[in-house]
């Protein structure tokens, strides 16, 4: 970028991108049968220049073409310049989203903030009336989860998360879903997941924020820190903010194979964990007392590097995720994706092909049915555009396909291979009660304390 940020801000508010005052729809036009209403939106948490393609904001510019953009929210002010000159800067600008769901009252919310922002962000958006689009992973810890659904069922909202593989990539996931469930590949089916390892650089050195960041708010309720460009760039390799590989890519995989499984609604009894973590992280560490700002650790990645974890379940199923998965039988080796294996055969998918002998076996009549399937699978909508259904179900008031309580599992799946491998053994765990059996340093790592007066109310 040639242009420095604080001469793009100036060009922007010359232009009135902080002081216009956009035509505002009103709730009860907003879903109403007249071709020109729209549902009013707003975003929070839009990205930057490098990321323009931002997920936060790439969303929230997906969302537009279905409802009035109104509003958007960053704690970087360039940010909310940039998407603001998007939409011809007639947007509000916010650093706080209080303020915005307090002034503006959006009809939908979408969420592309920093992952330990998604739940606080989201129960006030749904508690303020809004419907919600939340990029994955919804949340930072199990208890948040167990908290957002049952906020979601308290206000009735709308809620579609990010995991856009249950509509999108051709249904190739939704048809390895339909193939497992209609038995093609027989009995006893176990899934092997491989989601990539995580980085293990630093320390970095800590830097003055730019001024026009509010890095106390970006912080918000994480215990507080030093600025550093890798801590915010990378947060995902930081637990204070995240969960490494497990709730990055493992949000998408253990989503699709815990799905197939039969688990979506459930969830594991046991799980079992070896792995390691970046140099920086001491043997010993009291992962409790740092994870609730209690203890520091030097400013480097934290989150788990490499590992295979088994998650297993109340039939005997077992989900194994790895950073790579290999086997030594010449033919089974991977660093993303998912793999099915039965009794009666095995198949293969990832974002780019679904194959396997039962995938070369199928005719054009079991093609027809896994299509009937996936209909079903689909809540009888049209699949393959994970936004339209969102804004579908706005119409209709059903749960969209990526619905919380489905994501809330798993992403409790994605928790409890973190604990596993933090705490270095075997975890029982209760997933109709949702909690551990005996143990109280795993129920310790449930829930974590939240910082500073940036939260929201559950």
């Amino acid at each position: 970028m040639t242009t420095t940020r604080r001469e793009f801000l100036k060009r922007s508010a010359a232009a009135g991108a902080f002081f216009s005052t956009p035509l505002i729809w009103t709730r009860s036009t907003a879903l109403g049968q007249d071709v020109n209403s729209q549902p009013t939106v707003a975003a929070i948490g839009v990205g930057g220049s490098r990321g323009r393609y931002n997920q936060g904001g790439a969303i929230a510019r997906k969302a537009a073409k279905f409802g009035k953009m109104i509003a958007c929210c960053d704690v970087d002010d360039l940010h909310t310049a940039e998407f603001n000159a998007d939409f011809d800067n007639q947007l509000k600008l916010y650093r706080d989203y209080r303020d915005l769901l307090e002034n503006d009252k959006p009809d939908v919310v979408t969420i592309g903030t920093p992952d330990h922002w998604h739940v606080p962000i989201a129960i006030a958006a749904l508690r303020a009336g809004s419907d919600v689009y939340c990029e994955k992973p919804l949340t930072l810890t199990i208890q948040e989860g167990i908290d957002v659904c049952n906020v979601v069922k308290e206000t009735g909202r709308v809620f579609q998360v990010g995991t856009q593989q249950r509509s999108e990539n051709h249904l190739r996931f939704l048809k390895a879903i339909a193939m497992v469930q209609s038995g093609r590949l027989g009995k006893n089916v176990n899934a092997y997941v491989a989601i990539g390892g995580g980085p293990s650089e630093g320390p970095f050195e800590s830097a003055t924020p730019p001024d026009d960041l509010d890095w106390k708010m970006w912080v918000g309720p994480a215990p507080q820190a030093a600025y550093s460009e890798e801590r915010r760039q990378q947060f995902r390799w930081f637990y204070e903010y995240s969960g490494g590989k497990m709730t990055d890519w493992g949000a998408h995989h253990i989503d699709i194979a815990q799905w197939a499984l039969g688990f979506d609604k459930s969830g594991p009894v046991k799980v079992s964990a070896t792995g390691s973590f970046p140099p920086l992280v001491p043997d010993d560490l009291n992962w409790n007392a740092f994870l609730q700002g209690d203890v520091s650790l030097p400013n480097g990645f934290n989150t788990a590097a490499e590992f295979s974890i088994d998650l297993e379940f109340a039939n005997g199923a077992v989900l194994n995720v790895n950073d790579h998965y290999k086997r030594d039988d010449d033919r089974t080796d991977f660093g993303n994706g998912i793999l099915f294996e039965g009794d009666a055969g095995r198949m293969f998918v990832n974002r780019g092909k679904l194959e396997g002998k039962p995938v070369d076996d199928l005719t054009e009549a079991d093609n027809r049915e896994l299509d009937e399937r996936i209909a079903e699978l689909y809540k009888g909508k049209s699949p393959g555009n994970h936004m339209a259904n969102f804004f579908e179900c706005i119409k209709d008031r059903q749960q969209p396909i990526s619905d919380v309580i489905t994501h809330h599992r798993t992403m409790t799946s994605c928790h409890l291979c973190n604990i596993a491998l933090m705490l270095g053994r075997e975890l029982s765990w209760d997933p109709q009660q949702e909690r551990f059996t005996g143990d109280d340093q795993a129920t310790a790592l449930v829930s974590r304390k939240r910082h500073g007066s940036y939260t929201a109310d559950v």
